[in-house]
């Protein structure tokens, strides 16, 4: 796998909805995945949320999306990051040191429940990144 750049939206309750618009727009391949089916929570209502969706077109675009979990802030027009994502862990760990350099970590680069390597960031001019290591 190549490391990939691209945005990642975050919705409030309707990424299910909008994602599927975004495929009827641009075509291609949409894989969605619940909080149920990833870190279920016990509430029917979050555990339906899309926990990661992702839109992959034979054009190349690559968008992704999820619901934001109750409790965090969600809004419109600030509500995306950018996603940095591959298997390449010596060079997505390098772009993550020079990314928090005078930025701030919102969640450490470590092992998450999907089994690959996460974090999120706030860089020094206030982009929001999340860099995600496959595991193999």
């Amino acid at each position: 796998m190549t490391t990939r750049l691209n945005p990642y939206i975050s919705f409030r309750d309707n990424a299910r909805d909008a994602m599927e618009f975004y495929k009827a727009v641009f075509g291609g391949e949409l894989a969605i995945s619940t909080f149920g089916e990833g870190q279920p929570t016990g509430d029917a209502a979050v555990d339906s949320k899309v926990m990661h969706a992702m839109l992959t077109t034979a054009s190349g675009f690559v968008l992704m999306a999820s619901d934001t979990p109750p409790g965090m802030d969600n809004t419109p027009g600030t509500n995306f990051t950018i996603s940095l994502s591959g298997d390449d862990e010596a060079e997505l760990r390098g772009y993550w040191d020079r990314l928090v350099d005078e930025g701030a970590i919102t969640m450490p680069l470590e092992k998450a429940p999907w089994g690959d390597s996460f974090g999120a960031c706030t860089d020094k001019f206030g982009v929001q990144w999340m860099v995600n290591i496959s595991a193999g």
